[in-house]
């Protein structure tokens, strides 16, 4: 499979985002991957808009329906809302989207800062495979996978994103690693 370049990817994501910020959005990365797409796509929309915009990183690990099954990683980072969630308009940022299974935890622990008046999802990809009613509303490319395949965005020290697909031996399981089970 040809995989596609993930700042790329990053760049179209970008150009769906930005006509989307108001003066009353808050953009919210989540663990990890989505932290990462965040941070750059923030030095970018508060350059070019020339102002500040709220952010903050959320870690879905114990609001997630399966944490049983799962456990607890061993570097979960703690979420970070500096910002007034209520009434505001919220775009999550993931890497990732499969499940849903992620996106909801994360609503949850948001509801735990407030009541937002607007959440949207970007995405960098769509892999395909919802078991619930959510979707990305910005998306850079809908690319779908087997279940026992699975996306990992990683960054190296210079600050640039590369993307591979991994193999699960195990394909009784259908809640793949974290990067791609979202």
């Amino acid at each position: 499979m040809i995989l596609p370049d993930p700042e790329q990817l990053l760049d179209q994501l970008y150009d769906q985002l930005k006509p989307r910020i108001q003066d009353d959005t808050a953009l919210v990365g989540i663990y990890t991957g989505g932290v990462w797409l965040m941070e750059k796509l923030l030095q970018r929309l508060q350059n070019e808009l020339g102002r500040d915009i709220a952010h903050g990183k959320l870690n879905a690990s114990m609001y997630r329906d399966d944490y049983a099954r799962r456990g607890m990683k061993t570097a979960v980072q703690p979420g970070h809302i500096p910002f007034d969630v209520n009434d505001r308009h919220i775009i999550l940022i993931d890497d990732i989207f499969y499940t849903g299974r992620t996106v909801r935890a994360v609503i949850n622990e948001l509801f735990d800062y407030g009541r937002p008046g607007l959440i949207e999802l970007a995405a960098l990809i769509n892999r395909g495979g919802a078991q619930l009613p959510i979707s990305p509303d910005i998306v850079g490319a809908d690319i779908p996978l087997q279940p026992h395949q699975a996306f990992e965005l990683s960054i190296n020290t210079q600050g640039r994103l590369s993307l591979s697909v991994t193999e699960s031996v195990n394909t009784s399981n259908q809640t793949a690693p974290d990067s791609g089970a979202n």
